[in-house]
């Protein structure tokens, strides 16, 4: 049912609508014509008493920015990605290219399906090597968190080396402040 249909239409209460609402203005926009249970309608007065809702159009934006749902990949993995797309690309003008050649009987047609076979092999390759190139970085900069987590073990590590060097520094520290003297004790 649309708009014109809408104005003419009786509601539940026997109430038909008779306000008037601007061309620009969607349903959504108002609340018009919305009969009450009694059988009145509200917003008709306020429509047509407010003559200036005309001239006070609002801002309205042509689209709202939301945030990104994804983190944005790692740079070797965009790398990758980008690569294998440029080769998937290549590979299937490649192969319409050889179809093409095929259909119309050309001499170029034998060349074209080898490199075809060639580019599907090195597509395939690329491919792979996002994935490979994905599962290294999660590996190498902890983003698994899994008990088999090589980035855990590395992480566990360092943080020893770091524990026994600060301890280290202590000691010397504490031999500085007494003088130097490498006694025990004080007698």
């Amino acid at each position: 049912m649309g708009t014109a249909e809408r104005r003419g239409a009786s509601r539940a209460g026997g109430a038909r609508l008779t306000g008037h609402q601007s061309v620009d203005a969607t349903d959504r926009d108002s609340s018009e014509g919305v009969a009450e249970p009694g059988g009145q309608e509200t917003g008709v007065l306020t429509r047509e008493a407010g003559h200036g809702a005309r001239e006070r159009q609002h801002y309205r934006p042509l689209w709202v920015e939301e945030p990104a749902r994804r983190r944005r990949l790692p740079d070797p993995v965009r790398t990758a990605a980008v690569r294998a797309v440029l080769l998937i690309a290549v590979t299937l003008i490649q192969a319409m290219v050889a179809f093409l050649c095929t259909l119309a009987g050309s001499w170029l047609a034998f060349p074209m399906v080898i490199s075809s076979v060639v580019s599907t092999i090195a597509a395939t390759w690329g491919a792979l090597d996002v994935w490979v190139t994905r599962q290294v970085w999660n590996q190498r900069n902890g983003v698994v968190s899994v008990p088999s987590s090589t980035a855990r073990a590395l992480r566990r590590e360092r943080r020893r080396t770091r524990r026994q060097e600060r301890a280290a520094e202590r000691t010397q520290e504490r031999i500085r402040r007494r003088g130097g003297t490498g006694q025990l004790s004080h007698s």
